[in-house]
């Protein structure tokens, strides 16, 4: 098994555990806060895990430049306006149509690596990508939330648009990331994610500070007193960052984006294992179409 892969998965089971502690943060503080947390609670981990590297791991400070800080300034900031965009879609009584349109990122950072960086993709690898995507549009459908035919009908809706332009903000930061760390150079893959994760990390928590201070002026204090569950939710983040950012460095981001949708497969295990929800066809359907085109991507 290459690296990425390995490192990629972890990533998404990660990710899964932060989600499920943000989800409990938010009975206690606003989305704003929630989103928050994860920021101002991971950069300490991130800088500590950037200063054992150099202190314990041998390895030296990667110099950057002006490349490095453009591409972790628009990464940072496009990761934060399409976590806003997709939260701002639970305002909506037919939220589930734009949710399942911001799953288009995976085919969209594919074409945003090709403009930005030139990233090759395998006919397998376009094969895998739009047959997982295929996957996880089936199981947005697969509640009942809205049918095949309100999907299609509804390209040009407000929810749709809001959850395709969440998918491309998704898509310009992790190839923005991607640029970042191999704009540093040298052969330390580990030191040159670790680096840009910590820039990015500090960036995004005193942008949302600021954010913070100035429209939600109570929400920083309603954070930190949720401090327990915040830290949970902050080295998680961290962690799955960290794994996020070295995955993207060793590979293609479209690669990885669509590999990184395993987080489905583990989300529906908890259900069947450990809630005993059965699931129906659609969600069977979904959940093979998911695993085939990540064997596809793999193989290919």
């Amino acid at each position: 098994m290459e690296a990425w892969v390995a490192i990629t998965v972890a990533a998404a089971f990660l990710q899964n555990l932060r989600s499920a502690l943000q989800k409990q943060m938010k009975a206690l503080v606003s989305t704003s806060g929630a989103t928050y947390a994860r920021f101002v609670f991971a950069f300490p981990f991130a800088l500590l895990y950037l200063g054992g590297l150099t202190s314990f791991g041998g390895f030296e400070l990667p110099a950057p430049n002006l490349s490095f800080w453009g591409f972790a300034a628009v990464g940072g900031a496009a990761q934060i306006f399409a976590t806003a965009l997709l939260v701002s879609l639970f305002s909506f009584r037919n939220f589930a149509v734009g949710t399942a349109y911001s799953k288009t990122e995976t085919v969209q950072t594919a074409l945003i690596g090709i403009v930005i960086l030139s990233d090759p993709l395998s006919l397998a690898a376009v094969a895998g990508i739009l047959i997982s995507l295929a996957g996880v549009l089936t199981l947005s459908i697969a509640k009942g939330a809205f049918d095949l035919k309100t999907f299609l009908m509804s390209w040009f809706k407000k929810t749709a648009l809001i959850g395709i332009a969440s998918g491309t903000f998704f898509g310009v930061s992790a190839v923005s990331y991607r640029a970042a760390s191999l704009s540093l150079g040298g052969e330390g893959v580990i030191i040159q994610a670790a680096f840009t994760l910590a820039c990015v990390t500090v960036m995004q928590t005193l942008a949302m500070s600021i954010y913070l201070r100035l429209r939600e002026p109570g929400q920083i204090m309603a954070v930190v007193r949720t401090w327990r569950i915040a830290l949970g939710v902050g080295l998680s983040g961290m962690l799955a960052s960290a794994c996020w950012f070295t995955a993207m460095t060793l590979q293609n981001a479209a690669y990885v984006r669509a590999l990184g949708q395993v987080e489905l497969i583990f989300t529906f295990a908890a259900s069947y294992f450990f809630f005993r929800e059965r699931p129906n066809f659609i969600e069977i359907s979904g959940i093979l179409l998911l695993i085939g085109g990540v064997l596809i991507l793999l193989l290919g």
